[in-house]
């Protein structure tokens, strides 16, 4: 059965500021689901909260990009901006970038990440959601999953994945993207994923069969919008056992916190903290970024769970090594490496400043 699994989020309200996403917009959301559902355009449905973004996840079989699934999420989170707006949330409806739905919510704000597969026996999927942090977070984890032998012993031992994996690498400043074979190109892939503010992994494919294995969403709001209007909190799909790395193996690269850039006013460099759905709440200086990991059995294109994998006590190292890490990072204040470099502030008060000055910088003396 060839099924499309679609995970489409915005932020549409915080509560109590940025850090936390208000009950009563899941149940709308929730609803507006149902009532899709119920009239045959899902198969199946649910929502989700990472923090202070809406998170949708539905199955069906129309395929990525389609119109009315798209316009779906896009009347969701209109409708979830009117329950923020009444309640007086903070920053109502801040991803919603356009007027009117254009056809397809990529480029109006909202992050996508969506595939098309044939359900095998047994499908089972992580969908990784994450809060504030940028859309390059997923660079090191999906290059350990699918590249790393240290992380994924399958890539050594296991037939039908020692093929390797290819890359599809996305340039969100040019919008260009180009493909990498891992094993053998990984160094130069390194060069590029290495720098995740300007190249991301949109999605990465099993070499021998052309399986999708992983997608995630590359959407850049400053870059959309032209300013700062939020993190991106980007989403990402990965499958599960078979030709692709165990479930086990999906989750390893988040047992040590990596820093990315994002936390507060989206301008900071951060741990980001593998933590339960119900802890996704971050509030010390709008931080530390947030990971959330549910787990799906997929079943005729019926969602089986979630499983809230990173709620494991496993990662209770990780958390509080993300706690150590905020507490290193927070003494820089506004120094690098806590704040973004100056090319990453164009988006912030930086352009006006330098504006202002421009006329008090002189020539050095030779």
């Amino acid at each position: 059965m060839k099924v499309t699994l679609s995970v489409i989020k915005a932020d549409v309200g915080g509560y109590v500021g940025h850090s936390e996403s208000h009950p009563d917009i899941l149940a709308e959301a929730g609803k507006m689901l149902a009532r899709a559902k119920k009239e045959g355009l899902l198969l199946d449905c649910q929502t989700a909260k990472c923090g202070d973004d809406l998170q949708l996840i539905m199955t069906h079989q129309k395929g990525t990009g389609n119109y009315d699934i798209h316009k779906l999420a896009w009347d969701t989170f209109v409708a979830g901006t009117k329950v923020a707006k009444k309640l007086k949330l903070y920053g109502a409806g801040q991803d919603l970038l356009a007027d009117a739905f254009a056809g397809n919510v990529r480029g109006m704000g909202p992050g996508v990440a969506e595939m098309e597969f044939e359900e095998r026996p047994a499908e089972p999927v992580i969908i990784l959601m994450a809060d504030k942090t940028s859309a390059g977070a997923w660079n090191m984890p999906l290059y350990k999953m699918f590249a790393d032998p240290f992380n994924t012993i399958g890539l050594v031992i296991a037939a039908n994945m020692h093929g390797g994996y290819t890359f599809e690498v996305h340039d969100v400043k040019e919008h260009k993207k180009i493909r990498f074979n891992a094993p053998e190109e990984i160094y130069d892939m390194l060069v590029f994923i290495g720098a995740p503010s300007r190249f991301a992994v949109k999605s990465v494919y099993h070499r021998d069969t052309g399986e999708i294995a992983a997608v995630s969403s590359t959407e850049r709001l400053s870059l959309i919008a032209g300013k700062y209007v939020g993190k991106d909190d980007p989403v990402c799909i990965v499958r599960c056992q078979g030709i692709f790395p165990a479930v086990g193996e999906v989750l390893e690269p988040f047992a040590a916190p990596i820093l990315v850039e994002g936390w507060m006013r989206g301008s900071h460099m951060g741990p980001l903290m593998p933590v339960s759905q119900a802890d996704s709440t971050p509030s010390r200086f709008d931080g530390p970024p947030r990971l959330v990991g549910l787990g799906f059995q997929l079943a005729n294109g019926m969602l089986v769970g979630p499983r809230d994998m990173l709620a494991d006590k496993a990662f209770n190292l990780a958390r509080h090594q993300a706690n150590e890490m905020a507490d290193m990072m927070r003494r820089h204040g506004p120094f690098e490496p806590h704040r973004l470099p100056l090319e990453e502030m164009e988006y912030t008060t930086m352009p006006q400043v330098m504006e202002k000055l421009k006329g008090r910088f002189q020539d050095l003396e030779r």
